[in-house]
């Protein structure tokens, strides 16, 4: 087979990761492979296609600023990515994210339509049905059923400061995502599907492959954390994020630190240099690592891993510390508590501090110890990386079986002249 993935990032961040995880595993089983990303940093990907440049991105931002139109601008970068797979020439093209101010989707599905290849379009959240916004839970708003307007997250990501085109990008969107002959959506959580399957993109089959991790780096292990941050004797409550703000539940964290005894602390991975100087004191801030060696140490260090987000849908952050051997406290958001039973964490009411911190003594009180092999046995049987991207390279190997003949001519076939 011959795959060619599109996303973002490559290598960092957890969609990157997914996608360079992906491409050792195909290349490792003698398959053809290529990641092509917009935006750096990226991390291992030496091999990988960046078609976008820094000057790129800044237009697509401000474009969007302007416009609300996200995802409508970066014409020339994605010229050359289409020039890219024009010379490629894959079996099939997985998409991951199609937003970040990287990417032009008219000109990227218009192509996709015409060479008429199979497409995996992982939905890493509710972009592809809404007119503006990534998750709408927040807002409590249910236009992306009918049709988006009068958007009530316009000043959230991605950040409209002029115009409201959710309306006219609800169409588009619509127009430019239905109509494709063979292509199949990857869901990491139910609750996404459920909501896929409410949407425009409900004639689509919908399959649904959990995120992954690491197994090798993320599992229980000593390391020095505690004695650099000289937190020995403290219960440490662990909350990690790419980024943080209201969505990923900041608020919560900042009115928990004032409820915490003195023998426990809370670390937050994930701020940026401002927020990390703004942060309680007593708090241990620690601005975002792509070290995911290091991010390892500080999830086995933890006592308890704390998800107070508000939209989300299947965070790998709570994989990461259930591998860990950490058990997980989460508010009941969307796709988040599929991870979590009652052997691996609690889950708390969405919003509810108080509820949130009697989950964290309930772990407390009952021990980490209590928790850490059940948490690892889940890791290993539903959340090993290697067996869920496998899932991937089934359903790769099933759509160009239909498309090319048998099975064992998959890996040798091409795609007819375009």
């Amino acid at each position: 087979m011959r795959i060619l993935q599109i996303n973002s990032f490559c290598g960092v961040a957890s969609t990157g990761r997914i996608a360079k995880d992906i491409h050792t595993l195909l290349q490792a089983q003698g398959h053809e492979s290529l990641v092509a990303f917009g935006r750096k940093p990226s991390k291992y990907c030496q091999d990988g296609f960046k078609f976008a440049g820094d000057l790129s991105f800044l237009l697509h931002v401000a474009y969007t600023f302007a416009t609300d139109r996200q995802s409508f601008a970066s014409v020339l970068a994605t010229r050359r990515l289409i020039q890219k797979i024009a010379d490629y020439q894959p079996d099939l093209v997985h998409l991951h994210i199609a937003h970040g101010y990287y990417v032009n989707i008219k000109i990227l599905f218009d192509y996709l339509k015409k060479i008429n290849i199979p497409v995996v379009w992982t939905q890493h959240d509710c972009w592809a049905f809404t007119g503006h916004c990534g998750y709408f839970d927040y807002a409590h708003c249910d236009r992306w059923k009918t049709e988006c307007h009068h958007c009530p997250e316009k000043y959230r990501y991605p950040i409209s400061l002029l115009l409201d085109n959710s309306r006219r990008n609800y169409r588009d969107k619509k127009n430019l995502f239905t109509g494709l002959a063979n292509l199949v959506l990857v869901s990491p959580s139910y609750w996404l599907k459920g909501l896929i399957e409410d949407s425009y993109l409900k004639s689509y089959p919908v399959r649904v492959i959990p995120n992954g991790v690491n197994l090798a780096v993320f599992k229980p292990h000593d390391n020095d954390f505690r004695q650099r941050y000289h937190c020995q004797d403290r219960y440490v409550i662990l909350a990690v994020a790419t980024a943080w703000g209201k969505r990923k539940g900041l608020p919560s964290l900042l009115e928990l630190t004032q409820l915490l005894t003195a023998d426990e602390i809370l670390v937050m991975v994930g701020l940026d240099p401002h927020q990390k100087k703004q942060i309680p004191k007593g708090v241990i801030g620690i601005t975002r690592t792509h070290d995911v060696r290091e991010l390892a140490d500080i999830y086995a260090a933890a006592d308890v891993f704390i998800n107070p987000t508000l939209e989300d849908n299947f965070p790998t952050t709570n994989l990461e510390a259930l591998a860990s051997g950490t058990p997980v406290v989460t508010y009941r958001t969307g796709g988040s508590i599929e991870s979590i039973d009652a052997a691996t964490g609690l889950i708390a009411e969405q919003g509810n501090v108080q509820d949130l911190l009697a989950k964290i003594r309930q772990i407390k009180a009952n021990g980490k110890a209590t928790y850490t092999r059940a948490c690892r046995e889940k890791a290993e049987s539903a959340y090993n990386s290697q067996d869920n991207f496998h899932k991937y390279i089934d359903l790769y190997r099933d759509l160009l079986g239909e498309a090319l003949g048998p099975r064992d001519a998959v890996s040798t076939a091409r795609p007819s002249s375009r």
